[in-house]
């Protein structure tokens, strides 16, 4: 089982920048990649961004550019760098652990953190 820790979330202004971090710690099988997912109120959880062990990564299209998802495998956490925040990025993020395959698919697994509320005024 893996358990899986968010936090860095918090209130930033409209063009600012907010690093989020996921602790993993446990292990699971069958997953080789942890992922960032949001949800925004009355909306559906959606993937950010996803990371394998060894570095690949790949965004869902909407985020490239102005998010940069990382990992440290001495710290065993991943990280994701938002930057040019807008309020619409306003939402809940979410650490999962998944598949990600060679052909940049991401699987989640039932494996979530608990979230970390990120708030964009503007």
């Amino acid at each position: 089982q893996v358990h899986l820790v968010e936090s860095g979330g918090g209130l930033v202004q409209a063009g600012g920048s907010l690093r989020l971090s996921c602790a993993a710690s446990g292990s699971a099988f069958s997953t080789n990649a942890l992922g960032w997912y949001r949800q925004a109120p009355g909306k559906q959880r959606e993937l950010v961004a996803a990371i394998t062990s060894g570095g690949h990564t790949n965004y869902t299209d909407s985020m490239k550019g102005r998010f940069t998802i990382s990992r440290d495998n001495a710290k065993n956490t991943v990280y994701l760098q938002m930057n040019s925040l807008t309020p619409e990025d306003t939402a809940v993020y979410y650490c999962n652990a998944g598949i990600l395959t060679f052909r940049g698919s991401y699987y989640p697994s039932d494996y979530w953190g608990q979230g970390t509320q990120v708030t964009v005024s503007s």
